[in-house]
């Protein structure tokens, strides 16, 4: 008791004094800013005129959110603020089960509270509608690119398998400390600057989820997919990096971390 938890890190209840019902107000706040800061990005400002800040800002936008968060709330709750991250670090070893719950519900509670607080605000504009997707991911005649239900599998699935392998990576006891919420805003920026195109990039249910309700019809149909594959993709990197990657205590003890001199 009395210390507080590292990002992306509270392995067991007992090592941390903040409270389940603190955790879960960080991670909706933390999931609320990731989701209206995104998505928002995507339509209210990537496409104004000669001004719009296009995909690339759009990538940044999500990867900012979640530096900025993590380092705010990420020492109350891990900063998750993604319920592919919560499984894939309780999968990896680092996140009690008995807490899954709490987080997924707050995640999705933030998600859903930012998409309507975008819905009023983007409504202000003439000319809006649902019908220009509202940020929903999607495959088909509904991927910015037009790509198929077999790509958007692929793809989500690659990307939140690596998201957690960084993800355990940074946060690990002998990585660099301080530098993991940057780190991880960095790969999800990467992340969607490669999958935007594909499908609008989720790599998280609770952001699927949220635009997917006020759309509707077509959103709600392959919504499936979003919520299926990136929680898939984030059991397979928890998996990976505790049996395959993670050192033991004595390993640890004979290998240089970063930034150590090698002899």
């Amino acid at each position: 008791m009395g210390t507080h938890c590292r990002y992306g890190d509270i392995s067991t209840a007992k090592e941390t004094d903040v409270s389940t019902g603190k955790a879960a107000a960080a991670e909706f706040f933390g999931t609320f800013w990731l989701v209206f800061g995104g998505t928002g990005a995507a339509v209210l400002a990537a496409a104004v005129g000669d001004n719009g800040i296009g995909w690339l800002g759009v990538a940044l936008a999500f990867g900012l959110t979640v530096v900025t968060m993590a380092y705010a709330v990420g020492h109350i709750s891990g900063g998750h603020f993604n319920p592919a991250v919560t499984i894939g670090l309780w999968m990896g070893g680092r996140f009690p089960a008995g807490k899954i719950v709490v987080y997924v519900v707050a995640q999705i509670a933030g998600a859903i509270a930012a998409s309507a607080v975008l819905y009023v605000i983007a409504s202000g504009r003439a000319g809006f509608t649902l019908a220009d997707g509202f940020a929903a991911n999607g495959y088909g005649d509904h991927s910015p690119a037009g790509y198929t239900l077999a790509a958007a599998i692929v793809v989500e699935l690659v990307m939140t398998f690596f998201f957690l392998l960084v993800i355990h990576g940074v946060t690990d006891r002998r990585a660099p400390a301080g530098l993991a919420p940057l780190a991880i805003g960095l790969a999800l920026t990467l992340i969607h600057l490669v999958s935007i195109p594909v499908t609008n990039t989720s790599v998280n249910p609770a952001r699927s989820i949220a635009p997917a309700l006020f759309v509707g019809g077509w959103a709600l149909s392959q919504l499936w997919v979003f919520i299926v594959f990136p929680i898939v993709g984030g059991v397979i990197g928890g998996l990976v990096y505790r049996y395959f990657l993670e050192l033991s205590p004595a390993q640890r003890d004979r290998v240089e971390g970063p930034g150590e001199a090698t002899e």
